[in-house]
C-alpha cells in the first residue's frame, strides 16, 4: 500500500480529467477501457495518512488464535501457506461454522504450511484465490526463470524483473542465491528498488512465527532465516528506495534489477525499460500472473529487448482445489462464477474448473452479494453455579439423568445465562398469604414431570395397598383397560396417555392418582 502511494505521488496530476468516466465517452474508448465497470465510483488514491489510519485499526492475531467478536462469533486465522502472514479464516458460532479459503498453497516454500484441521466439516465453505496461471507449474517456471536469467547474463545483457516487494520475491532471492553460485555468476549484482525495499527485507527476518519450521529453527541459532540477508551482507544484493537515492554511485552492469510496479504503468521499472529496451541483449522476465505481459508492454512498443513470461504462482490449481474440497467435506460451497467454466483461451480444458463436488454450489460474480444457506437454529445457554447446585437429577435409564430447570434467562454481551428465579415484587409485598396459596406457589416452583410407562402388575399392587382389590383387566393392541366394578370406575392405559373415569368420586380419583405416581419416575 505504501509503495503504491509513493509511486502515485511521483506523478502528480495538475488537473483531474472526469469526462472519460461518462458512459457515452467510455464506450468509445479502446479495449479494455471500454469494458470498465463502475468507473464513475472510482475515487482518488489513498494517502500515507490514510494507510497509517487504516493500519492502526487492525488487531494483530496469531495463527490458531481464537478471537471473540462481540460474543456473537469466534474467528480463527489459519496459515494458508501462500506467503508471509497469509491466512484462511474460520468463522464460528456455537453450532454453525463457515470457512473462508483465500490465496493458499500446498507447495513447500518459506511460509508456514497450510493448516486444514479446522476447515473440515464446515456448514459453508467460501473458496477464492485459485491460481491465475493454471497451466503453468511453479517449479518448472522457476527453472525457466533461472535459465533465461543466466543465458542473458552470460551474454553480457541485463535482466529486469517487474515484481511486488514481497511474496514470491523471497523465493526468487533464495533460488538465485545457490543457482548463481553453481552457474559461476557470483560477481553479478542484484538490485532491489522499491520505496519499501528496506522494511520488506527486514520484516521477513523478524516474523519467525509465520515461517516454515526449517526457517523458524534458524532464528534460535541465531541465523537469518532467509539467504537474502547473507546476500545483503556480502554486497551482492543492494536495495534502494528509488533510482535517485544512491543507485548511481554503485550501479554496474551486467546486473539483475527487481523493481515495481508489475503493471509497468508507474514505478522505477518504467525507467529501466526505457534505458534497456533498445538493446536485444537485455531481457525482461515477468513472474507475476496478475497482469497480461503483452498488454503491459504495449505502450513501449517497438521494443528490442527480449520478453519472457514465467508466471510463478504457487496458489492452488484446480486439481488441488477439487481435492481440497473433497477432503474438507463442506455442507455448501461458494465460489466465483469464473471457476465453473474453462478459461476463454482454453475452452477445451474442462479440467480447469471446480467440478465433481458432493455438496451444493453457489456462485457469485464481481460486486455481487451472496446469501449463504446457513441459519442459526440454537443458542448456547450456560447454567449459573448457584442454579446448578440446586438441581437434583433423577436417573431415568442407566447413564441418563434428567432434572427440571426453572430460572431467569439473562442476556449480556450476546451471551445467555440461566440465573435462579427471583421472587417478584408482588410476592414480596404480600407476606401474609394463606397457607394454601403458599403451598400452590411452592408446588409451582417444584413442578414435577413424569417419565416412563405404567406396568399393569405394578399398578395392581399399588391399588391393592389402598384397598382397591376388585379390578378386572382387559388388554388389547392399543393398551390396557382396568375396570373397578365395586367403585363403578375405569382406568385406560395406552401409548398416548392415561385416563381415569370415576364419575365424580374425588377420593377414589386421588387414590388412583397416587397409585399411578408410584409406578412412574418423577423428576
Amino acid at each position: 500500500m505504501l509503495e503504491m502511494v509513493v509511486y502515485a505521488e511521483r506523478v502528480p496530476r495538475i488537473s483531474k480529467g472526469e469526462m472519460w468516466r461518462e458512459r457515452e465517452v467510455l464506450r468509445c474508448l479502446p479495449s479494455p477501457l471500454c469494458d470498465l465497470k463502475g468507473a464513475k465510483s472510482w475515487r482518488p488514491l489513498y494517502s500515507k495518512h490514510d494507510v497509517k489510519a487504516a493500519i492502526s485499526k487492525i488487531q494483530n492475531v496469531g495463527y490458531s488464535e481464537r478471537i471473540d467478536l462481540y460474543g456473537i462469533l469466534k474467528l480463527t486465522a489459519l496459515s494458508s501457506g501462500f506467503c508471509v502472514g497469509s491466512c484462511n479464516w474460520v468463522i464460528e458460532s456455537d453450532y454453525e461454522k463457515v470457512s473462508y479459503v483465500s490465496c493458499s498453497s500446498t507447495f513447500t516454500t518459506h511460509p508456514l504450511p497450510m493448516d486444514q484441521s479446522l476447515l473440515k466439516s464446515s456448514d459453508a465453505l467460501i473458496l477464492t484465490g485459485v491460481t491465475e496461471a493454471p497451466t503453468a507449474n511453479p517449479d518448472a517456471m522457476l527453472g525457466d526463470f533461472c535459465n533465461n536469467l543466466a543465458t542473458t547474463l552470460k551474454n553480457g545483457g541485463n535482466v529486469l524483473v517487474p515484481c511486488w516487494p514481497s511474496g514470491v520475491l523471497y523465493d526468487l532471492f533464495e533460488c538465485l542465491y545457490s543457482y548463481m553460485d553453481n552457474a559461476s555468476l557470483t560477481s553479478i549484482p542484484f538490485y532491489f528498488i522499491s520505496p519499501v525495499a528496506d522494511s520488506s527485507l527486514a520484516y521477513s527476518n523478524i516474523f519467525a512465527e509465520w515461517l516454515c519450521q526449517s526457517k523458524q529453527s534458524k532464528v534460535y541459532l541465531p541465523e537469518a532465516p532467509f539467504p537474502h540477508a547473507e546476500l545483503v551482507k556480502s554486497g551482492r544484493l543492494k536495495h534502494f528506495p528509488s533510482i535517485h537515492d544512491g543507485l548511481n554511485s554503485c550501479f554496474k552492469t551486467p546486473c539483475v534489477v527487481f523493481a515495481g510496479h508489475p503493471s509497468l504503468r508507474f514505478g522505477d521499472v518504467v525507467h529501466f525499460i526505457e534505458l534497456w529496451g533498445k538493446s536485444s541483449g537485455n531481457t525482461i522476465i515477468f513472474t507475476e500472473p496478475e497482469f497480461p505481459y503483452l498488454e503491459a508492454l504495449a505502450p513501449f512498443q517497438p521494443l528490442a529487448m527480449k520478453a519472457c513470461y514465467c508466471p510463478i504462482d504457487p496458489r492452488l490449481n484446480f486439481t488441488q482445489a477439487n481435492k481440497l474440497i473433497r477432503e474438507l467435506q463442506p455442507g455448501h460451497l461458494a465460489i466465483p462464477e469464473a471457476y465453473t467454466r474453462a478459461p476463454d483461451l482454453l475452452p477445451h480444458r474442462t479440467d480447469l474448473i471446480i467440478q465433481d463436488t458432493e455438496c451444493k454450489i453457489s456462485t457469485f460474480s464481481f460486486l455481487e452479494a451472496l446469501s449463504l444457506p446457513v441459519s442459526r437454529q440454537f443458542e448456547k445457554v450456560v447454567l449459573s453455579n448457584e442454579l446448578a447446585n440446586n438441581l437434583h437429577p433423577q436417573e431415568v435409564r442407566p447413564g441418563i439423568a434428567v432434572a427440571t430447570v426453572t430460572g431467569t434467562l439473562v442476556s449480556k454481551d450476546n451471551r445467555y445465562t440461566l440465573e435462579p428465579l427471583e421472587l417478584s415484587e408482588i410476592d414480596v409485598e404480600k407476606p401474609q398469604e394463606s397457607n394454601a396459596a403458599a403451598e400452590r406457589h411452592t408446588d409451582r416452583q417444584k413442578s414435577c414431570h413424569l417419565w416412563g410407562s405404567v406396568m399393569v402388575e405394578d399398578l395392581l399392587q399399588s391399588l391393592a395397598k389402598r384397598g382397591i382389590c376388585d379390578v378386572q383387566v382387559e388388554s388389547n393392541q392399543g393398551g390396557h383397560t382396568l375396570h373397578l366394578a365395586q367403585d363403578d370406575a375405569m382406568i385406560q392405559l395406552d401409548a398416548s396417555g392415561t385416563h381415569i373415569i370415576t364419575h365424580g368420586n374425588e377420593a377414589l380419583r386421588i387414590n388412583i392418582r397416587d397409585s399411578l405416581l408410584e409406578c412412574v419416575t418423577q423428576f
